[in-house]
């Protein structure tokens, strides 16, 4: 199997991937997932924080997702093992003591934003779940527009944002209107900003060019080759997107788009945001319409990359460059597992 991390069926970056919706869970509430190749049991506490648990209990692999939260613990059905927050078993019913150290599953951290519950593919998150560059440190209202599977990998679904072929063959736009400069911002996160202006060959394009002074607003944020930010629009209002991807076991994207936009005060700004929202997830329908063919039968190989291809190779040269999670890596998920442990009622 090739070294190479993207488009990899299995390894994965290190970083935060979308779990599930947070409206998705309620308190006192567990819920059977699976998320990248591994089962989950992910249960919101009374304290209203989410936690996410490897799913097989300790003792003899029981799914603890069959079990019952009690306060911000998780009680596994079958012999009633107990597990706190950090996945260590802190009562045996039938055992008076401590429980053995052995005694725990392994708990991964997590967090909210965007109407999302994200998870880190590691012990210790590097850092909070990333920001739009224009939104940092804003508070924002979200608006979860669709859920989506493209028979394809989340890092070829996020490569078609950024091929500027594709917006003249399969979009109509103007072959000059989009050339797009790379900017990688760190380890795990590279930029891209559209440096092209809006040619004034009609007057409907010059119309269009009046809202922008500068180059035509169309900026992409990408972090861990799964996550990607989207601003575009005139320099007046900007439209901004969240496109949350994972990749599922067959090798599909399992994707998430939210409409984002920061949150104006009163009554007037609510219903502001409303309208700002609702276009936006307009356009971002008006753009996924056009890519769902290619989605569905691509087998991505860039044989014969050419010039205009300049931003796909930086995304993919720097995203080899980023650690690979250790998310695989003692994970107890099979396919005898899977078969001998069924669950009911899995989200998948």
């Amino acid at each position: 199997m090739s070294d190479a991390l993207f488009n990899h069926p299995r390894d994965l970056a290190q970083g935060w991937y979308w779990l599930c919706a947070s409206a998705e869970l309620r308190r006192g509430q567990v819920k059977a997932l699976r998320l990248l190749g591994r089962d989950l049991a992910v249960y919101r506490g009374e304290d209203g924080a989410v936690v996410a648990l490897d799913a097989y209990c300790a003792h003899m692999g029981a799914h603890l997702a069959e079990g019952r939260v009690e306060g911000n613990h998780l009680r596994c059905f079958f012999h009633h093992w107990r597990y706190a927050a950090d996945g260590r078993c802190d009562e045996i019913p039938c055992q008076p003591g401590t429980p053995p150290a052995k005694a725990r599953v392994r708990c991964w951290p997590t967090a909210e934003r965007y109407g999302l519950v994200w998870l880190w593919t590691g012990a210790e998150a590097a850092h909070g779940v990333p920001e739009v560059p224009e939104l940092a440190g804003m508070e924002c209202r979200s608006w979860r527009v669709s859920r989506f599977r493209k028979n394809c990998h989340p890092n070829v679904v996020l490569i078609n944002a950024i091929d500027e072929q594709h917006f003249h063959s399969v979009h109509n736009l103007p072959g000059e209107v989009l050339q797009m400069q790379p900017l990688p911002r760190g380890t795990s996160n590279i930029e891209f900003h559209n440096v092209g202006k809006v040619p004034a060959r009609n007057v409907w394009w010059r119309l269009i060019g009046r809202c922008y002074r500068n180059a035509l607003t169309y900026n992409l944020s990408y972090w861990y080759g799964s996550t990607g930010f989207v601003t575009l629009g005139p320099d007046f209002l900007h439209c901004h997107i969240l496109f949350a991807l994972r990749r599922g076991d067959a090798g599909e994207t399992q994707g998430c788009t939210v409409a984002l936009t920061r949150r104006r005060s009163g009554l007037f700004g609510a219903l502001f945001d409303r309208v700002v929202l609702a276009l936006t997830a307009a356009v971002g329908a008006y753009f996924a319409r056009g890519d769902t063919r290619v989605f569905q039968t691509i087998r991505f190989d860039l044989r014969t990359p050419i010039a205009a291809d300049r931003a796909v190779l930086a995304f993919i040269r720097h995203f080899e460059q980023q650690p690979r999670a250790d998310w695989q890596d003692g994970a107890t998920d099979t396919a005898a597992t899977r078969h001998l442990h069924p669950v009911a009622g899995a989200d998948r």
